[in-house]
């Protein structure tokens, strides 16, 4: 009887070996697959956060952000989709932040901000960190408008860190226009179907209390978002032709409530959001 379990055991053990074989058959140097952040996906309640750094500090708070914190919040349950530096305001950084629902917001970030990790680096954080208050909370248009997770960089595969160029159209609208002001957009939207252009998502605003007030949240909506991840300099180009005439047609419709607003950004070195992955994402 022993040795029947002896060899059963042996036969187990050559069993696992194997499966542990064949799921560990990617390259070392391959980028990562969706199979990978297939458990990260569904995170409809988006915090669009817009900081101002200090004069000179926004170098300093990107590594800062990259080394400590997005795995932070994966650990707790949330995203961060993506982390950028905005062109056209030199301390400017952006970052988008996902939650399951709104119940989890306040439990996500009662666990980080009274957490271990932010006392141990707040002060130096906050030190160059004068503005943090620019931030909309949205939700997708619809689920198949939502941002896709896509997976980590991979230090290995992608030594340079993430690539490509991040732009966001954001929409300011009068109030009750949101839902006719949608079914005009996204015709509209189809003329960034420009080879090297990725859509991202379409968010528009999420019309709930805050349920976290240490966190404040702009009032002064309701927003329609378009995001696109885009390859490089020349598709830009085409891309923001497109945008500018896209902008006038819509604000003929008289539901703005004040000027679109078109940000280009690049991805910081370890942001989620970037072009390298964007075959593998699922759309």
């Amino acid at each position: 009887m022993t040795v029947f379990r002896d060899k059963s055991l042996t036969i187990a053990l050559a069993i696992v070996c194997a499966m542990a074989a064949t799921q560990d058959a990617r390259p070392m140097n391959a980028a990562p697959g969706m199979d990978t952040v297939s458990h990260l996906q569904d995170f409809p309640v988006i915090e669009f956060r817009r900081y101002t750094t200090a004069a000179g500090q926004r170098k300093n708070f990107v590594s800062f952000f990259d080394a400590y914190f997005p795995e932070a919040f994966e650990q707790l349950g949330a995203i961060v989709f993506g982390q950028f530096l905005e062109r056209d305001h030199p301390n400017g950084f952006t970052w988008l932040r996902g939650y399951k629902d709104m119940s989890a917001r306040p439990i996500v970030c009662s666990a980080f901000y009274y957490g271990p990790l932010w006392k141990e680096h707040k002060a130096k954080v906050n030190a160059i960190l004068p503005d943090s208050d620019n931030v909309m909370l949205l939700r997708p248009l619809r689920p198949d408008t939502a941002i896709g997770v896509l997976p980590a960089v991979d230090p290995v595969a992608e030594p340079n860190g993430a690539g490509g160029i991040v732009v966001a159209q954001i929409f300011p609208l009068k109030k009750g226009a949101e839902a006719d002001f949608a079914r005009r957009a996204e015709p509209e939207f189809k003329h960034y179907g420009i080879d090297g252009v990725h859509a991202a998502g379409i968010l528009v605003s999420l019309d709930a209390a805050n349920n976290f007030p240490q966190l404040p949240i702009r009032t002064d909506g309701p927003w329609l978002v378009w995001l696109g991840i885009v390859e490089n300099e020349t598709v830009l180009h085409r891309l923001q032709a497109a945008l500018q005439q896209t902008g006038q047609t819509l604000a003929g419709s008289g539901q703005l409530n004040g000027v679109a607003e078109v940000i280009v950004m690049d991805p910081t070195p370890r942001s989620r959001m970037r072009w390298t992955m964007v075959n593998s994402a699922p759309r």
